[in-house]
């Protein structure tokens, strides 16, 4: 069929088998790009993936659909493992195919399911099960910026607030994508949380999250780097980064300049391969590293500022 004859509100899908454990970080790359969302998981239709794979599925609106949107996809996918210095995210290919009209934006849906982490029960807004004793709530609608929470990275982190961040805690969230550290820390006592990310689709999506979950007034997010945080932005109890090991590294010194003197902080996004030049960056800059938590081919680094 050629584009003249097709219906125009149709999509062409974008489909990658991704290795198991890095689906957020392919998704993360088609939904930066041309696509408007991503979903994790197959559909009905598709051939189970390869031993150790799973399906990366997106979507461009027929409309939209090019040669140079395709090429840039590509492009994109076949650097990633060179920008994330993960090797087994070398070789990624998309294949396209048309499909049936269908609502992208929550196309999601079909695959989600609630999971927990420690005692934080994460569900879609219109989740109608029970909490277990104790457990809080976070509401989140997963689209293009990364960050559902599913991400071993994301789960670490999201544990260790939940038994590290104090009552009243100011916190800094680096790289912060759909805001949903900086909610967590809200939602288990913190008073400040400030979150900033280059992507300019992470600071709407973060508000609205942290407005689904009533912390609004706790949270406050900014779109850019470090250069979005003025001098007073200092002090922190509590600092949190998610984020490739390259950029860890290269910005430990900005990390430790914001944390307060025996603040806690913790960085995931590491490698198993990057792990002792993250650790190093760190302690060289003043921040050195009490205990290191392993999720898979993931680490998280934690501490306190002395």
């Amino acid at each position: 069929m050629t584009k003249n004859a097709r219906d125009e509100t149709g999509w062409t899908e974008v489909l990658v088998q991704a290795p198991i454990g890095f689906g957020e970080l392919v998704a993360e790359v088609l939904a930066a790009g041309a696509c408007s969302s991503a979903v994790i998981g197959a559909a009905d239709d598709l051939p189970a993936p390869h031993s150790g794979r799973e399906w990366v599925r997106s979507a461009l609106a027929f409309a939209e659909d090019s040669g140079d949107k395709r090429e840039a996809i590509a492009s994109a996918l076949a650097e990633l493992g060179t920008s994330s210095g993960i090797p087994e995210l070398d070789g990624l290919e998309p294949q396209f195919r048309e499909i049936p009209n269908e609502d992208w934006a929550g196309a999601w849906r079909n695959s989600w399911r609630p999971f927990r982490v420690g005692k934080l029960c994460v569900v879609t807004p219109d989740w109608r099960g029970e909490l277990r004793p104790g457990e809080k709530r976070l509401a989140l609608t997963p689209g293009g910026t990364f960050g559902t929470g599913r991400h071993a990275t994301t789960r670490i982190c999201m544990r260790l607030i939940q038994e590290r961040v104090p009552a009243g805690a100011r916190v800094l969230d680096v790289g912060s994508g759909t805001g949903i550290l900086a909610v967590t820390s809200a939602l288990f006592g913190a008073s400040q949380a400030i979150g900033f990310d280059i992507d300019p689709a992470s600071r709407p999506a973060a508000r609205e999250l942290a407005r689904e979950n009533g912390v609004s007034d706790a949270c406050e997010f900014r779109h850019g780097g470090f250069e979005v945080l003025a001098e007073s932005d200092t002090g922190f109890d509590v600092l949190l980064a998610n984020l490739y090991s390259d950029l860890i590294q290269k910005h430990a010194g900005e990390l430790e300049q914001r944390l307060r003197p025996g603040g806690w902080f913790a960085v995931s996004g590491c490698p198993e391969h990057h792990l002792e030049p993250t650790r190093t960056a760190l302690i060289e800059n003043g921040l050195p590293v009490s205990q290191v938590h392993a999720r898979g081919r993931w680490n998280t680094l934690e501490g306190f500022k002395p």
